[in-house]
């Protein structure tokens, strides 16, 4: 596992620098092994320093937070070529991935600084050059004062001018409203097409019966979709594949989490073999109909995660489940 990243800037040398050592710290750990282990939460951690190392407002704007996620990463890739607990590998890199996000947030708030900083330099370059346009026509209102000669001739011109500027004014009067009622519609269409959006996706959400949870929506398919102690989805499961798939076709940025679970009965290997299977056979539905498979990912918990007691039937029942995970239009799906 490799943590890759490149510096442009002379302000960014020294945290190039330490996140070289990062990276060759990991490298180091890695060689240790005997044979390499491997973690999904951890590379994706490390895609998303590396993007945001690659991200100027981020690498220079945040360098103090880059550094925290580097080492957190260097934390996590320790623990994973310590041979460590997944667990607590799948909980190094989460805080690694958090500590990325602060970072780009950071990166961004700076950002946004600047840019208001750079908005009040020139509004306040604005009004300068608006002043020294009124002390200019005050300069030559008292020169034509002075010219008693030419006082007729002078005030002709005047006028002319006056007319000419308060005519430019109304223009631009004009044209400023005419930009503020273009600019209200656009906002105005803006927000119905949100509220429209809104209203279907909420629409489509309530159609799949999809519940808020921590996590993001949720979407619980029981056992009834599949033959007892089999992976395999009955034909009225297939079709009620349809909805979800209407759903992640109007919704392409959305990625979906798989989880398959199942009650306590049966040995540990087996329902975990189970509840895994139970959740392919839904992502197989969902990409024969043509959904990328990129876009699915798939886990098997067995009887982790029990939502009621399997001391009764009805119990069991609720437990033997196939979980549906919504991403948000990033395509994040939240770690369990």
């Amino acid at each position: 596992m490799k943590l890759q990243h490149t510096t442009t800037t002379a302000g960014s040398r020294s945290f190039g620098a330490l996140s070289l050592l990062a990276a060759a710290a990991v490298l180091a750990l890695s060689a240790c092994g005997s044979a390499p282990r491997n973690n999904d939460k951890l590379n994706a951690a490390h895609s998303a320093y590396n993007a945001a190392l690659a991200n100027p407002q981020t690498r220079d704007g945040a360098p103090v937070e880059m550094k925290a996620a580097a080492d957190a990463l260097g934390r996590a890739d320790r623990a994973l070529a310590d041979k460590d607990d997944m667990a607590k590998v799948d909980n190094l890199a989460y805080l690694a991935s958090q500590s990325v996000a602060t970072a780009q947030a950071a990166g961004s708030r700076k950002a946004s600084e600047a840019a208001v900083a750079k908005a009040n330099t020139e509004r306040d370059r604005a009004r300068l050059e608006a002043r020294t346009v009124e002390a200019d026509k005050a300069t030559a209102s008292a020169q034509a004062a002075q010219v008693d000669a030419r006082a007729s001739q002078m005030q002709a011109q005047s006028a002319e001018r006056d007319a000419r500027v308060a005519q430019r004014q109304a223009n631009a009067s004009q044209r400023q409203s005419e930009a503020s009622q273009l600019q209200a519609a656009a906002s105005q269409q803006d927000a119905q097409a949100a509220q429209a959006r809104n209203q279907m996706l909420e629409d489509q959400l309530r159609d799949l019966d999809a519940k808020k949870t921590a996590r993001g929506m949720v979407i619980t398919i029981g056992d009834v979709l599949f033959d007892t102690g089999r992976a395999d989805l009955k034909s009225g499961g297939m079709r009620g594949m349809d909805k979800l798939v209407s759903f992640l076709q109007a919704y392409p940025k959305r990625h979906a989490q798989i989880e398959g679970f199942t009650d306590s009965v049966g040995s540990d290997s087996m329902n975990q073999e189970l509840s895994a299977r139970r959740a392919d056979a839904v992502r197989s539905a969902l990409v024969s109909r043509g959904i990328d498979g990129g876009r699915i990912g798939t886990q098997g918990f067995g009887e982790s995660f029990p939502v009621a007691g399997n001391e009764s039937a009805g119990g069991r029942q609720m437990n033997r489940r196939v979980e549906i995970v919504l991403s948000d239009d990033s395509g994040v799906v939240a770690p369990r």
